[in-house]
């Protein structure tokens, strides 16, 4: 139903057979290829995968890599190319289907050796016989304006930048942006731009540069404020100071005064613990006006709170400060108060006027949203998490609360937008329909001959909370309505004029179907737009259709949200304040609850060899419960409250990263979050001890985790191929749920997992899970580097093999995995990923006492810091390859017509653009443009998720209270 967004994508490093040179390079002063070694030794045999770029400026027909050993290094085999060796020396060439490389594009192939004594790298390699080698980026610094600028709307704001190019290229064009938006172009030096339209606000500039090879850089960028009149410029807006510390507001002025100025700052309302101790009035001349002056706070020995300092001057518009006062904070809880400020500025823009967060502060980004505007129950869970470390470090709760009861407003459906619940039938779930590998299997045809079980908790749960209604969150919102369905809360398919976010609805046409070649539709379908049946006879195939509403659930997302809720009740009474947030702890309890529906098979069959549909059992009692957390359970019905129908289902495929054993432990151990249906805690009990089980048999020989397992096999019920190891009757799947990109290929999903493990061991002490990471974390060590100038953790992983026999449970262990394996076939520094790696290393060394988990842990959070910071947070530049694929052809039947909200059609033509035509008009769009007119101008963004940022700051905080630094 759904995938999940990748941080970072890639071609994984695979092994290729040899290959002929039949192109004739260019004469360019750029080289002609880039080679990346990548190599997984196991001390008596490796493989190694060699990414090469093509940087010739035109296409490759065919190629052929060649390179040398120093050592004893003998070729067992490969993959992507026909691999061959004489002595030391070691040739590649393409296979039939890859020998074609366009300009800028990579291929990767792999091999497999032995050897006996040292294994050095090479470090020379060539293709088509000519060496290559990387063509150094040019450089660019913006000159000017200075960080920190003021300007009043209506002023000259001078951009003025330097750039220079390397190995005998030539700049082309300088640009200058605000954040996403191109500003100016300039082809000749000195490159500068005049802006005299810029609005009221906060600005992020920057300058581009390209060169005559290709290259590409960004300058470092300047944040700047553009006030709507003469004003006073206080920054921050939000500060917080520590108890008998003390912060500083930076003052000045947005427009030059005739005469000298005086301006004054006072503590005008709030918390008198806090109080002005130095530039309580500062003088301001025609010179200096635009030159920052201090204003000390000082924060009393004892006691929190916020204050209100107001900064006036005459003849300039009064300037406002909050600034709290918090328990003493060391370095890495001031990092995370200085992080959260930048997340809560609302100039930063990662929240939309009604304070739901976005997926991400740039709206051209395609993950699992499909828009950046968009925003996910992912995103909820950690504006949670985050105003839950809010009020650890600073004693106030009351952020933590208001989170919940924006999600709750906003993202878990009303009465009003599941109408019929009470019409469902828990002995008749829902009727059968199969899924398909891919997109061109849909619309699946209705098949009530199959068996469903039955629902052993929907009366329970009405009994503990008296209403048919579910208490889970929707997993995917149009937050802008950019779509314009208008499905907002309480709205059904209201239309582009509905204000407020919107729920929407993508993934449905099983494992093979990326988010390139999704169709969106409303999550309330009354045939408004679409065809003459809506969005419905796209996906399920029926004699007649009926206006209808329907809602899917991501289980680790509100999973998540539990686990938030668990730390912050643990917080709180920790400081006596449990009492502040128990209403929204109870919630917590309550979420957990419905959440139960992830644990049943998706049409409640009996669990375990579980084929063919047909004879597969209908589930009686509890026998259709895995007791995981699967990818999805959703639930639907008709929009006419007359019309007598609803249903639910869960999901037979059980993906090891959406595993949240912390939850589990959250609400079977602590009362504040116990749920009130009747087997809820038992039901959690069997939940956590079936999660850690699952972890051990899929745990690779290396350490890390392997995909997963399903009770339908290809969602279909059908018979998984022989030889598939099972966990209690269900078949392995190394890649579950979807395969484009393959699910468990993204190291993302080890940290997501893992640091919900680790934080189980720091609470509970398990055993079971202490082994886990003693065997994780030396694995995810050995893959990581850091250094002054950055750092690198594994991005993309490969797999082979499958675990050793099949579970049933009992009193043994799961066997051991030798024959399952992991490779790390593609390094990064995506700042997310990293932040969840810092926190499972933090909660095991912090309970092991492990001093090199503590110490990579430490290195990574400084190394962020250090280099990725900039004025909306901690971020890094991203190559988006993908983004060629926004040409994807989407399949729809051609029986189809129909349009979209803004009349786009959607017809047997359709691409993932022309569905999303408003994409044209978006800021970034020229660069993407560029790219699918010439495949070597690979576009780069710099991007800032909520989900991201939040984890960063939650891993800085994290990192300071468990060992007091």
């Amino acid at each position: 139903m759904r995938v999940r967004r990748f941080t970072a994508l890639g071609t994984g490093v695979g092994l290729v057979l040899g290959l002929t040179a039949v192109v004739s390079p260019p004469a360019l002063a750029a080289p002609y290829c880039k080679a990346e070694y990548t190599k997984n030794d196991w001390g008596s045999g490796f493989t190694a995968g060699i990414k090469i770029t093509n940087l010739s400026g035109v296409a490759w027909t065919a190629w052929t890599l060649k390179y040398s050993y120093a050592g004893s290094q003998a070729l067992s085999g490969g993959w992507n190319g026909k691999w061959s060796q004489s002595g030391k020396d070691v040739t590649v060439v393409n296979e039939s289907w890859n020998g074609s490389v366009g300009a800028g594009a990579s291929v990767s192939p792999g091999g497999q050796f032995t050897y006996t004594g040292t294994n050095t790298d090479p470090t020379a390699f060539s293709v088509n016989g000519i060496a290559c080698g990387d063509h150094q980026a040019p450089t660019a610094t913006l000159t000017s304006p200075a960080a920190g600028s003021t300007y009043t709307v209506g002023d000259s704001i001078p951009l003025a930048a330097t750039a220079a190019a390397f190995d005998g290229a030539t700049i082309t064009k300088v640009e200058f942006y605000d954040d996403t938006t191109l500003l100016s172009t300039d082809t000749s030096a000195p490159y500068s731009f005049a802006w005299t339209t810029a609005t009221a606000g906060a600005k992020s500039l920057y300058a581009k540069v390209h060169d005559s090879q290709g290259g590409v850089a960004e300058s470092a960028p300047a944040g700047v404020t553009v006030a709507a009149a003469a004003s006073v410029v206080v920054t921050p807006a939000s500060l917080t100071v520590p108890q008998g510390g003390t912060g500083t507001l930076a003052v000045k002025l947005s427009k030059a005064p005739a005469a000298n100025v005086t301006v004054t700052t006072a503590r005008t309302a709030g918390n008198t613990g806090l109080s002005v101790t130095a530039g309580a009035s500062l003088t301001f001349t025609p010179a200096n006006w635009s030159t920052a002056q201090d204003v000390t706070i000082t924060a009393a020995a004892t006691g929190t709170g916020d204050a209100t300092f107001t900064t006036t001057a005459s003849g300039y518009t009064t300037a406002t400060a909050t600034v709290t006062q918090a328990p003493k904070a060391g370095v890495y809880e001031q990092r995370f108060l200085s992080l959260y400020d930048k997340i809560k500025n609302p100039a930063n823009g990662y929240f939309s006027p009604d304070g739901v967060p976005y997926h991400s502060v740039e709206t051209l980004i395609v993950e699992a949203p499909d828009y950046g505007h968009e925003t996910t129950s992912e995103a909820y869970s950690y504006f949670i998490w985050l105003e839950a470390m809010y009020g650890k470090v600073t004693r106030n709760w009351a952020p933590f609360n208001a989170s919940w009861a924006i999600m709750e407003k906003y993202m878990i459906p009303t009465h009003a937008d599941q109408p019929t619940n009470a019409f469902y039938n828990p002995s008749k779930v829902a009727t059968y329909a199969s899924e398909h590998p891919q997109p061109t299997g849909y619309p699946s045809q209705i098949d009530s001959s199959v068996p469903t079980g039955s629902d052993p908790i929907a009366g329970e749960l009405k009994t503990a909370y008296g209403t048919d209604d579910i208490y889970g969150m929707h997993w995917l919102q149009d937050v802008d309505n950019k779509y314009g369905f208008g499905n907002a809360p309480g709205t059904c398919e209201g239309g582009p004029a509905t204000p407020g976010p919107s729920y929407i609805n993508t993934f449905q046409r099983g494992e093979q179907e990326s988010v390139w070649e999704t169709i969106p539709q409303p999550t309330c379908d009354t045939f408004k737009y679409g065809g003459k049946n809506g969005f419905l006879d796209l996906f399920i195939k029926d004699s007649s259709y009926a206006k209808q509403w329907k809602f899917t659930n991501a289980p680790d997302a509100d999973a998540r949200v539990i686990q938030a809720a668990y730390w912050a009740n643990t917080w709180a009474k920790e400081q006596n304040k449990a009492g502040d947030i128990s209403a929204t702890v109870a919630k917590a309890g309550k979420m957990g609850d419905y959440l139960r529906y992830a644990m049943f098979d998706k049409y409640f069959k009996k669990i375990g060899d579980c084929y063919p549909a047909s004879s597969c059992p209908a589930g009686t009692g509890k026998n259709s419960m895995h007791y995981l957390l699967s990818w999805y359970y959703a639930w639907g019905g008709a929009t006419d409250t007359s019309a007598g129908w609803a249903w639910r289902i869960g999901s037979s495929h059980n993906h090891f990263g959406y595993q949240n054993p912390m939850a589990a432990y959250a609400l079977t151990s602590d009362p504040a979050l116990a749920p009130k249906g009747a087997t809820a805690k038992s039901d959690w009990s069997t939940s956590l001890g079936r999660q850690i089980e699952l972890y051990q048999w899929l745990q690779s020989s290396e350490g890390a985790i392997a995909g997963g397992v399903t009770n339908s096999w290809g969602g279909s019920y059908s018979q998984p191929p022989a030889g598939l190891p099972k966990f209690y009757g269900m078949a392995y799947d190394w890649q579950p749920v979807y395969h484009d990109p393959p699910s468990n290929n993204w190291f993302g999903m080890q940290v997501w997992s893992m640091e919900r493990v680790a934080e189980y061991y720091f609470a509970s002490g398990d055993a079971k899970a202490k082994a886990l990471l003693d065997k994780w974390v030396p694995w995810a060590l050995s893959k990581t580097t850091i250094s002054a100038t950055g750092w690198q953790i594994p991005a993309t992983l490969n797999w082979t093999g499958q675990p050793g026999a099949n579970w049933n449970g009992g009193t043994g262990s799961p066997p051991a995995n030798t024959g399952l394996h992991v490779t790390v076939t593609e390094t990064g520094n995506d700042v997310g990923t990293t932040a969840a790696l810092v926190k499972t290393l933090s909660y095991y060394a912090a309970k092991s006492g492990d001093v090199p988990a503590r110490t990579a842990a430490k290195g990574l959070l400084d190394a962020m810091w250090n280099n990725g910071q900039d004025a909306k947070g901690i971020a890094v530049s991203e190559e988006r390859r993908d983004f060629e694929r926004f040409d994807d052809p989407v399949y729809v039947p051609p029986s189809f017509t129909g349009t979209m909200p803004n009349g786009d059609k959607v017809d047997s033509s359709s691409t993932f653009l022309s569905l999303r035509s408003w994409y044209k008009q978006d800021p970034s769009w020229p660069k993407v443009q560029a790219y699918l007119d010439d495949p070597s101008k690979v576009p780069s963004f710099t991007y800032h998720r909520f989900w991201a940022q939040a984890d960063i700051a939650l891993a800085m905080a994290d990192y300071g209270r468990l060992f007091g630094e």
